[in-house]
């Protein structure tokens, strides 16, 4: 999928025009405070005309510049939200093209095949897909195995394996089988598969106001009405003073006056959040989602692939009372040569590395390679008449015994104890002679302790999910730097837990793949599924995570936060800018009438004219310069609430109290110069 997250030149064209297209009053009218400034530049361009069919040549230099900077402040807001839109149209179109008129080789019967356009499957519909086929909508693999090239809607070049049954099942439409069969059950109608809902998300086409947006959207609303009545009493104010304010001035001060920096950029903030998201290859299926995630106090992690490794690795020799460490390290090498699992090669390197064992050829020894079956628990080699085992504690003791050898209380011990310190202890023997145990681990992502402790300091807490008995939890608990974890997990537990955290207030977010984890991703605040799991997740779930990475919830809790703080830095900025034109316009405008203003006049501003206009002009062109800090975003930080609201008061309050005292003597400077007013 096409990540460009430049501005192209052909990006800004389109989104100029897209300005144009959304002067529609339909469109304005879905954003109340820039629909004041959209109806204050229809007034006066009404009242301009006039004046200008009336012979009144004054002040039509004067009203023509206001006019057309309202226009402006009108097409810089829309232009804001445009190009935020613009790259996920560019996405979409993307994705458009990964969808072709595809064949479908739909099963009839038993094994009748009818060849159908895509577009007429229907749900529960069987096709067979085989080797070089694009997979025509999404389903679940009901029988067979086939290597799948998912780049098209991932990014991912490598292939991933689908198969009938398990977390693995799921396939998406636009993708391509490059190996073997499958059979797949449809579970989309034409229109309503994955692929079509990723193309009208990142479009923006459904995208809905947040409650955190809707809030923020009244308070606006509400200082714009403000703003509205105390601009209404200048008339009649002026009126007994005997001075005159035209029309036009009287629009370009509300204009000036209400929130319209954070109303044209409010949008476009939202949609960026999502890109954001996007551009990390996770879904979100609604723009609410991406602000829970902001808020969210409670993460819950799978153990296995997010805070370990998902590989248990050997990290330890312990040797049986009379047995050497190095005899044992040997033995425990033979039986892991053929090995390919990652436990048996860490087996193979670690004795490399502790005792120089170089790795043999079994066929050179006349060794023969034992493996691993559900019945005996235990792999190892025959070499010469001698049988080298490794496997369970449990297995060990019945395979030595048969053997007509005794299980020494030494190697138990030793086996408990490992246990109890969240490991896995796994017993070498050689025929009847049990000669120690190797000390399996799940080791701990590096880094992972101290995002935890970012965490911690936001105010979130971490709980990790495992299947593992409460000892082996805690240990890795322990380890990891964890708040909490849950033991011996189950379906009903999770969902349980996530209840018990919702009905204290807190919001829950939560990774999953599986059917069994689709109850309770529906029921957290955040549920992200991965890719590859099952229909059932993605279906519940409100984000989906195209790389299929559990560590990436991590990620989507910190875009969430970023999307709420670069929201409360500009409204931070914006109303501070509001008052700072207040204090800096009012002054000019009546220290003729009122001599005593003058004092309040400390940019020494040349006219009230030109007070009025540079006001208008430094309104408009503010939103324009903070387009690209709307579309990247405030840089996070992971610190407490108390440490942003100072941060945000003493960058973005008093940085939006100073820039427009420089922003509009410049401009009332030039317009002085070029003798514009």
């Amino acid at each position: 999928m096409n990540r460009e997250t430049g501005f192209r030149r052909d990006m800004l064209g389109e989104a100029v025009r897209d300005a144009f297209r959304k002067l529609n009053p339909r469109t304005q009218i879905k954003n109340p405070v820039m629909f004041v400034v959209f109806v204050g530049a229809i007034l006066t361009s009404i009242l301009l005309l006039r004046d200008c069919l009336q012979g009144i040549t004054g002040s039509v230099f004067f009203s023509l510049q206001i006019n057309l900077w309202l226009w402006f402040t009108v097409l810089f807001a829309n232009f804001a939200e445009a190009v935020a839109e613009g790259r996920g149209k560019a996405q979409a179109r993307a994705l458009r093209e990964t969808r072709t008129q595809t064949k479908a080789k739909k099963l009839a019967g038993a094994s009748e095949i009818v060849l159908v356009d895509a577009t007429q499957l229907k749900k529960d519909d069987l096709i067979l897909i085989e080797a070089g086929d694009i997979i025509p909508s999404d389903g679940e693999v009901v029988e067979g195995m086939a290597s799948v090239d998912e780049s098209a809607v991932t990014g991912e070049s490598a292939p991933v394996i689908r198969e009938a049954g398990g977390d693995k099942s799921s396939v998406t439409g636009g993708t391509r089988v490059l190996s073997d069969w499958i059979r797949v059950k449809i579970t989309a109608n034409a229109g309503e598969t994955f692929l079509d809902r990723m193309i009208s998300l990142v479009e923006g086409a459904k995208r809905q106001k947040t409650p955190n947006e809707i809030a923020l959207t009244i308070l606006l609303v509400g200082l714009t009405i403000v703003f509205l009545i105390a601009v209404a009493t200048l008339e009649p104010f002026a009126i007994y003073t005997g001075t005159t304010i035209s029309v036009p001035v009287l629009l370009a001060l509300l204009v000036c006056l209400i929130p319209t920096t954070i109303g044209g950029l409010l949008s476009s903030i939202g949609i960026a959040g999502m890109d954001r998201l996007l551009k990390r290859n996770v879904l979100a299926m609604s723009g609410r989602a991406v602000e829970a995630a902001g808020d969210v106090n409670v993460l819950l992690l799978d153990k296995t692939g997010t805070i370990t490794l998902g590989n248990r690795m050997a990290t330890d020799f312990f040797p049986a009372p009379g047995i050497g460490e190095a005899e044992l390290a040997d033995a425990a090498q033979l039986s892991s040569l053929a090995d390919e699992t990652p436990e048996g090669r860490s087996i193979v390197i670690l004795a490399k590395q502790k005792y120089n064992l170089r790795e043999r050829d079994l066929a050179a020894l006349g060794a023969e390679f034992v493996p691993f079956t559900a019945q005996t628990r235990m792999s190892g080699i025959n070499q010469q008449g001698q049988e080298i085992r490794k496997g369970s504690m449990d297995a060990i003791q019945n395979y030595v015994r048969q053997q007509g050898g005794i299980f020494p209380s030494e190697v138990n011990r030793t086996c408990a104890e490992i246990a109890k310190n969240g490991g896995t202890p796994l017993v070498v023997a050689a025929q009847d002679k049990v000669l120690g145990v190797i000390k399996l681990k799940d080791i701990v992502k590096g880094g992972i302790k101290e995002r935890f402790r970012e965490l911690r300091q936001m105010g979130i807490k971490t709980v990790m999910i495992t299947g593992d008995n409460p000892l082996t939890a805690a240990a890795i608990a322990a380890e990891a730097g964890v708040d909490d974890f849950l033991a011996e997990a189950t379906p009903e537990a999770k969902l349980a837990m996530i209840r018990q955290y919702q009905e204290q207030g807190l919001l829950v977010a939560m990774t999953g793949d599986g059917t069994n984890d689709a109850p309770a991703l529906a029921q957290a605040d955040v549920g992200v599924a991965m890719n590859s799991g099952t229909q059932a997740a993605k279906e519940a779930g409100n984000m989906v995570d195209l790389d299929s990475n559990p560590t990436k919830l991590i990620e989507v809790v910190e875009i969430g936060k970023q999307l709420l703080m670069t929201r409360g830095s500009l409204t931070t900025f914006s109303i501070a800018n509001d008052i700072a034109k207040y204090f800096a316009i009012i002054p000019a405008m009546f220290m003729g009438t009122y001599p005593a203003l003058g004092l309040f006049n400390i940019m020494q501003l040349a006219t009230p004219e030109s007070a009025i206009l540079s006001a208008v002009i430094f309104n408009a062109l503010i939103i324009v310069a903070l387009i690209p800090l709307a579309l990247r975003g405030v840089a996070y930080r992971p610190v407490g609430a108390d440490v942003v609201l100072r941060n945000n008061l003493l960058v973005y309050g008093l940085g939006g109290l100073i820039i427009p005292f420089i922003g509009i003597k410049l401009i009332d400077w030039l317009l002085v110069i070029l003798h514009l007013v």
